[in-house]
């Protein structure tokens, strides 16, 4: 499954690292364009994409997408 989403503060990043990390499954973080792909349970990782713009959310727990989906815009 995959969520496009925008955030628009620091700590609605932070809660999608905390959900990611009680999460069994995968969570990527990918640039729209992919060349950006990360670890969402990475918080070093974190620093390497760009916040300004809205970003794809990959995982295959269906429950983690309806955790995450009241945080931040839904595209």
């Amino acid at each position: 499954m995959i969520s496009k989403k925008k955030f628009n503060t620091i700590g609605e990043i932070q809660r999608l690292q905390e959900l990611a990390t009680l999460c069994r499954e995968d969570v990527g973080l990918h640039s729209l364009d992919g060349s950006i792909r990360i670890d969402a349970k990475s918080f070093v990782g974190m620093f390497a994409l760009n916040f300004d713009e809205p970003i794809l959310v990959v995982s295959e727990s269906e429950s983690f997408h309806k955790e995450i989906k009241h945080i931040g815009e839904n595209l």
